[in-house]
Parts: C-alpha cells; structure tokens; sequence
C-alpha cells in the first residue's frame, strides 16, 4: 500500500464505503469490478485489502472494524492481549516516555499510550500514518507523537526512559529469521541506546536459539503463550529484567519462574498421571520447575513429559489420565485399539519419528470409544502411553 492509497481511506467517506464491503472468497471479483466503475484500480485494491485484514485483523484486535493495516504489518503485529500485558509490565515499572521502535502499524503503541508517551519511530510514512489513524481508534492521539526516521541513524528522544523494539523477524520473502543478527533492524542497535535508554523490551522469536541469548546478566528471556499457543518470546533490559527465565500464559497471565537451585528432576516409569508441559514452559527449559510444582519426576530424561501417582492442577501443562503403557509395536497398537474398541483417537509425539497422521491412518479406529495415544520414550526405549480412554 502507498501513501496515497492512506490518504485515501483515511477520508471521512471512504468509511462508508468500506462499512458497505462485505467481501468473501465467492464474490471477491464481483465485488471488485463493481468499484472499479468508481474508483481508480489503487483504490480498489486499497479498499479490498483494508477489508479483509480487517476481518483478519478481529482476531488481534478489538476495534480492527475501524483500523488500518498493511499485510505484513498485521502479521508482525502482537495481538492485543500480548501488548496489554507488556504495557502492564512498563507502567508497573515506572516507565512515562516509551520509544516504540519500529512501531508499524501502532498495534503495541496503542498499549503504550494508555498510560505514557509515546514516540513512535519508523522509516515508512504509511505504516506512520496507520499507527496514527489505529491510535485515534482508540482515543489515545494525545499521547502518540509519529517520527519517520531510520532506526540505525536516530539517537533515543528526549525524555524516553522506556523502549520497545520490534524488529523484523521475516525477510523480504516471508521467510522466518530465527538468528538475531540477522533481525533487521540489528538488534546491535541497542548499543546506542542502552546507555541513554536502559529499561525496555525486544521482541524475539519464540524459536530462537538460545545460544543467540544475551548473558542473563544483560537482559533476561520470557516465553508468552496464547491460549495454549506459544506466540512470542522477549528480552527484558533493565528495571524489567528479572532473574531468570520465565514462561507466561496469557489471559491468565500466570508466570512460572526460573529457580537456579533445583536438582534435575527424576526419572521414571510413567505413574498415574501424565502432564504436557505448555510450550512456553518448554521454550524456557523450565521442566524442573513445573515438576517440583506438581511434585512430579520425568518419563526420560530427554522428553519433556512429566509424571505423577496423584492428580495434579497446575495451569502450565495438560494433564492426562494413564490408562495403559507399553513398548512400541505397530501390530501390538493396532490389536490394542481394535480390541479397545477406540474409535476415536488423538495422537501425540515427543521423540518419536513417527507421523501423527501417518499413524492414525494406520490404526484404522473404529468403535465406541476415544483415547490420546502418545508417542514417545521411556528410559530411552519407545513407548506408547494411552490416556483419557472414554466412551464416546
């Protein structure tokens, strides 16, 4: 989208128009060379676009019916939940003055400005423009001032004593980047800023390598999941870095911590119950933590599975009710299901080669009853582990 196309939607009619749109996969054309006989064909692609992000954008967004977006902004941008929860953290510490750099289409800005100024910085004046048109969607222009500038070329502004950096985690393709040097901008950009600005966050990908991590010492790790979804991960700097690692899940917004001193959890044959760790606890190798939570021990040392004789609640895995383990054989599974009469199965792995579907396929179920079939190790052999067989 250019700067005219902005423009353009940002006039007081071009609401209307897009407030008539109701555009799906079977009338997209019909829709489009309806408008045509109106408008120039930017125009077009310009409402037709701003109409289906903004469906998509619904499941970000509250007020995504009246915003504005590019594609890859609305990709990149947090849902507001994540945002909310970050802005919660920085107004927790004291933070007035946000930098928001690399601000986009405004999505974190939005959080920001709830509570503090905001300087939203970006190279691009239609994401500038958006980020301004999103903040007025929900009444937070006051607090917003747009900067277009190049992130590697401006120093912090005067008075920020937070920021919050987005870079981009996908290239010019769409490909993922999960190497942090090759984040653009750099995130070697703080090196500038950290002196001026030392409290704030970076927005990271949850499937980063934890040898790209800075020194805990330098900033500390949070995994964020969603719903059961891990969707982000952050480095925190300053008055926001914490000891240790953690693992949040939102909406709740429970956290589970990094304890340095625990010893490594024990090993053993799964007892009576069985419990997934969320991702985000899994992303932040806290296994030992959720076990001394539940008072568990693992299955095998490599797998993150985690078991107990007594039921356990903890908000941080899904708990699963063993109902039978034994060592892995296709014909022997099969027999099993035919003779359970499981016509319902769902199956999970952790370390095992095996295709879920591949094998569902192959077990042909068919009966009455439902079961979670987990494909794994135990004591380094592969196992299976049936759980939650019920009836139908």
């Amino acid at each position: 989208m250019n700067l005219e196309q902005v423009k353009f939607l940002l006039q007081p009619e071009t609401e209307s128009i897009l407030d008539s749109l109701s555009i799906d996969a079977h009338n997209h054309l019909q829709v489009a060379t309806r408008l045509h006989k109106s408008y120039t064909s930017d125009q077009v692609h310009a409402l037709i676009e701003t109409a289906m992000l903004r469906d998509k954008g619904g499941k970000k967004f509250s007020r995504a019916a009246e915003m504005l977006f590019v594609r890859d902004g609305l990709e990149q941008a947090s849902a507001e939940v994540v945002s909310t929860y970050r802005a919660a953290k920085f107004k927790q510490a004291g933070v007035t003055h946000v930098a928001d750099m690399g601000c986009g289409i405004g999505g974190d800005s939005i959080a920001y400005a709830a509570f503090a100024q905001v300087t939203g910085i970006d190279r691009s004046a239609v994401r500038l423009n958006i980020a301004a048109h999103n903040l007025a969607v929900y009444g937070r222009s006051e607090n917003f001032q747009p900067v277009e500038a190049d992130l590697q070329a401006i120093l912090p502004p005067v008075g920020a004593n937070g920021f919050f950096f987005d870079p981009a985690r996908r290239t010019a393709e769409g490909k993922r980047i999960f190497k942090m040097a090759n984040y653009q901008p750099p995130i070697s950009i703080l090196d500038r800023w950290l002196p001026t600005v030392p409290t704030g966050g970076v927005k990271i990908s949850p499937g980063v390598d934890y040898a790209d991590l800075p020194a805990p010492e330098v900033a500390s790790v949070e995994f964020i999941s969603v719903q059961g979804e891990v969707r982000e991960g952050m480095l925190w700097y300053g008055d926001l870095r914490t000891n240790g690692r953690c693992a949040t899940l939102l909406p709740s917004g429970e956290t589970l911590h990094e304890q340095p001193h625990l010893p490594e959890t024990e090993v053993t044959e799964p007892q009576g119950w069985l419990y997934e760790p969320d991702g985000a606890v899994i992303r932040a190798h806290l296994i030992k933590e959720l076990a001394a939570e539940i008072h568990g021990v693992q299955i095998d040392r490599s797998i993150a599975l985690l078991t107990t004789a007594d039921e356990a609640e903890t908000p941080f895995a899904r708990k699963f009710k063993i109902v039978d383990v034994f060592p892995f054989q296709l014909k022997r599974l099969k027999r099993y299901v035919r003779e359970q009469k499981i016509g319902r199965v769902t199956v999970k792995k952790r370390g095992s080669p095996l295709d879920p579907q591949w094998l569902e396929k192959q077990l042909k179920p068919k009966g009455e009853h439902s079961a979670t079939i987990f494909m794994t190790q135990v004591a380094g052999e592969p196992t299976v582990i049936v759980c939650n067989l019920s009836s139908e």
